[in-house]
């Protein structure tokens, strides 16, 4: 196992509220901060931990990778939290992250279906293995290129693995910027933080049947 990063969570001010009705808070979550607790009292400041100090009842959804900045859902109710996990379950919620990586991507948009697994002995890194690994799925597009030759891509997860969009921007030798895990001789000079976000969200409303669709703009950009 590799060794744990130390955990030093950004201070909590307020809550960054992008919707919120009876059934779901939709927030912006800070880099660095757990989505939910850690393993020792050290890791229990989180995002649900601080949600949950102005909503008792809020439950999970799904969850962001700790240094993943960006939009993450919360159910209000049981009942809101089932129908949720239907609709990921279906893929009928359309996600999309946009990063900065290392290099100029040599194709405007691609496709990357890597298969993923646990990296048991380097975990909590994830690893392409072509006999075990489970299907995943990434469309990418080209933003721009900066002068720096570093490269701004959407990202689209059509599936939902475990450092999915890193490990699959790192199999096209173009490791997303910030990142201490995957690339961490790269990242420690270049940026504070993992260049990646996630900007955007839609899907019909289980309840209410309307089209939610969030977006926040990463800081950046």
């Amino acid at each position: 196992m590799l060794q744990a990063i130390a955990y030093k969570p950004p201070p909590h001010t307020r809550l960054d509220i992008l919707y919120q009705d009876e059934q779901l808070i939709i927030l912006n979550k800070p880099s660095g901060l757990l989505s939910v607790p850690g393993r020792g009292d050290e890791k229990q400041d989180c995002m649900l931990s601080r949600l949950q100090m102005e909503h008792p009842q809020a439950l999970v959804i799904h969850r962001l990778d700790m240094p993943t900045s960006g939009i993450i859902m919360f159910a209000l109710n049981r009942e809101m939290q089932r129908q949720m996990s239907i609709l990921f379950e279906k893929k009928q919620i359309k996600k999309q992250y946009i990063a900065k990586v290392f290099g100029a991507l040599q194709q405007s948009k691609g496709i990357i279906e890597e298969p993923l697994i646990t990296d048991w002995i380097n975990r909590p890194k994830q690893k392409i293995d072509y006999k075990i690994g489970k299907p995943s799925t990434t469309h990418y597009t080209l933003i721009s290129i900066d002068q720096a030759e570093n490269s701004l891509v959407k990202l689209e997860p059509v599936t939902g693995r475990s450092h999915q969009l890193r490990v699959h921007m790192l199999s096209l030798g173009h490791p997303v910027i910030g990142d201490q895990l995957y690339a961490p001789d790269q990242s420690t000079d270049t940026s504070h933080r993992l260049l990646l976000h996630a900007e955007k969200i839609s899907f019909i409303h289980p309840v209410n049947k309307l089209t939610i669709d969030i977006s926040c703009t990463a800081d950046f950009t």
